[in-house]
C-alpha cells in the first residue's frame, strides 16, 4: 500500500530489508525477554515471515517466535517464499491492519 513507499526509501538508504522483521516501536522493545531481543539482529523488513503467516491475526508472542524462526532459517529461497505470499496476501486483502490489534495493543493504554 501506499503507507509503505517511505519504507522503500529506507530500503534503498539501507536502513530496512524487504524481507525481515517488521519494525517495533520502542515501548514494545522495552518489554521483549533476552530471547525476543535476538529479533533486532537483522535488519527491519516491509514483509515477513509472521505477515504471510498470520499477520495482525497473530498474538505478540507468535509473530516474534516467527520473526525468531526466520532469522534462524534466512536464505534466498525463503525470501523468494516470502515474497510470493506477500502478493497473494496483499491481492486477498488478508489481514489487513485496521488499527491497534489487541495482540499489539500497549497494556499501559486505556
Amino acid at each position: 500500500s501506499l503507507d509503505e513507499v517511505p519504507n522503500l526509501v529506507n530500503v534503498l538508504r539501507g536502513e530496512m530489508s524487504i524481507v525481515g522483521p517488521r519494525p517495533t516501536v520502542p515501548s514494545q522493545v522495552e518489554r521483549y525477554t533476552e530471547r525476543q531481543r535476538g529479533r533486532l539482529s537483522v535488519r527491519p523488513g516491509i514483509t515477513g515471515w509472521a505477515q504471510v503467516n498470520g499477520r495482525t491475526g497473530l498474538d505478540w508472542n507468535e509473530r516474534i517466535e516467527l520473526d525468531l524462526w526466520y532469522i534462524d532459517n534466512r536464505s534466498a529461497r525463503l525470501d523468494a517464499e516470502i515474497l510470493k505470499r506477500t502478493v497473494a496476501v496483499v491481492l486477498s486483502g488478508e489481514g489487513v491492519y485496521r488499527g491497534a490489534t489487541p495482540a499489539w495493543r500497549d497494556p499501559d493504554e486505556p
